[in-house]
């Protein structure tokens, strides 16, 4: 279990929980440059992202678009996603969860650069 506000580094930057409830999370997710999240899915929630700085793409079932300042993205519960950053400065995206459970024991990674599958 991690703490509020704690720094959670991955191999592709780090995310922090800004926010914690029963009924929804909120992360802020830096994605160093060339760094990419797995290709994954998640049974139990769904997800928002809202790009706050930097650029990317995101894939979001069979769909791929750009990110840029102020971009979102729609992930539904169930649906295959990832993020990259295409930039030279961290993509900065808030993300926020809904659903019935929010463990990071719900990803299901189906491809994966750093070799987590």
């Amino acid at each position: 279990m991690y703490t509020m506000e704690e720094i959670i580094n991955r191999p592709w930057g780090y995310f922090q929980i800004l926010k914690d409830e029963p009924e929804y999370k909120i992360k802020k997710i830096a994605v160093k440059p060339n760094g990419c999240l797995s290709l994954q899915r998640h049974q139990r929630r769904s997800e928002h992202w809202f790009t706050l700085d930097g650029t990317g793409v995101a894939t979001v079932g069979d769909k791929i678009f750009p990110l840029q300042k102020g971009a979102t993205a729609d992930i539904p519960e169930g649906t295959v996603h990832r993020l990259e950053n295409t930039g030279n400065i961290d993509l900065i995206i808030i993300e926020i969860q809904t659903g019935t459970y929010f463990g990071e024991d719900d990803i299901e990674r189906l491809e994966d650069i750093y070799g987590r599958v």
